[in-house]
């Protein structure tokens, strides 16, 4: 191979691998953005003392941090079993956000 040939293949190798790499970077941030506004918001929780209004608190920051992740999952995701999985993820987590808030209504 030529000198002449190698270099547009090399540039087009070294362009593929940046978008790569870019692609990855914006994955890794997406994921500890999500993670990191879990921790913090599961942090920030005052405790009540009633063991089931904590946890129920608790459990909605929680179920918030697994929906975000899953939603990076299905962004830059490529196996097909793990975005089944994020959507699956997804639906029973809103659903159960919805039954946390609905309990914490009746239990002032």
């Amino acid at each position: 191979m030529t000198i002449k040939l190698m270099k547009p293949i090399a540039i087009c190798l070294l362009m593929s691998a940046g978008s790569v790499f870019a692609q990855d970077a914006g994955y890794q941030k997406e994921m500890e953005t999500a993670h990191k506004t879990m921790m913090d918001d599961m942090m920030a929780m005052k405790s009540t003392g009633d063991p089931d209004k904590d946890f129920a608190m608790m459990m909605i920051p929680h179920h918030q941090g697994a929906i975000d992740m899953a939603e990076v999952e299905l962004k830059y995701g490529k196996d097909q079993t793990l975005k089944k999985m994020a959507r699956k993820i997804i639906s029973a987590q809103k659903q159960e956000i919805g039954h946390f808030k609905k309990w914490e209504g009746g239990h002032h």
